[in-house]
């Protein structure tokens, strides 16, 4: 991934827990991921409000659904084949109501999940997923890659309002 800004260029192949450290100011004008897909925070550490960058070209912050052009930290989202699904949970440490998920789904009520809350996840198989705020792949997003996930605290959100998900599928 190279990121751009204010004259100068900064190249990232893992993680990059500050930008700043590197030389680069946390202000981003343009992007190009010319690989794999990564993981970008408004923050250094790996903080604050989640982007995902996929392989392509990002000339302004706006195409990155971001609302400014702060970007400080980023790592590469971990893939290792074509097998997605996940088990959404409606209240904290996997109960309540669950919902098994294989592919994209815009709005998720729409697969009989009752609430737009969404309190713990399993993630298994290969791929990563988007979860948005938003119906349609908008609003705030949160990428989550395989693991248990007790509680919307430890995918780093601030409410449990979970309403679209997607695969991480553009990849190469």
């Amino acid at each position: 991934m190279t990121t751009s800004g204010k004259m100068k260029q900064l190249e990232v192949r893992g993680d990059c827990d500050n930008f700043q450290d590197r030389g680069f100011m946390n202000r981003v004008n343009s992007i190009r991921v010319e690989s794999g897909a990564f993981r970008c925070f408004d923050h250094p550490d790996f903080k604050g409000q989640q982007y995902i960058l996929e392989h392509g070209e990002y000339p302004e912050f706006q195409r990155w659904n971001s609302h400014n052009d702060h970007m400080g930290s980023c790592k590469p989202i971990k893939m290792h084949g074509e097998h997605y699904r996940m088990e959404l949970f409606e209240a904290c440490n996997f109960s309540g109501q669950c919902v098994e998920v294989c592919d994209d789904c815009p709005f998720l009520q729409s697969r009989g999940f009752s609430k737009s809350c969404i309190n713990s996840i399993k993630v298994y198989g290969d791929g990563a997923w988007v979860m948005y705020e938003e119906p349609n792949f908008r609003g705030r997003m949160y990428i989550v890659e395989r693991g248990d996930y007790c509680s919307h605290n430890e995918w780093q959100a601030e409410n449990p309002n979970i309403q679209s998900i997607r695969r991480v599928v553009n990849y190469f």
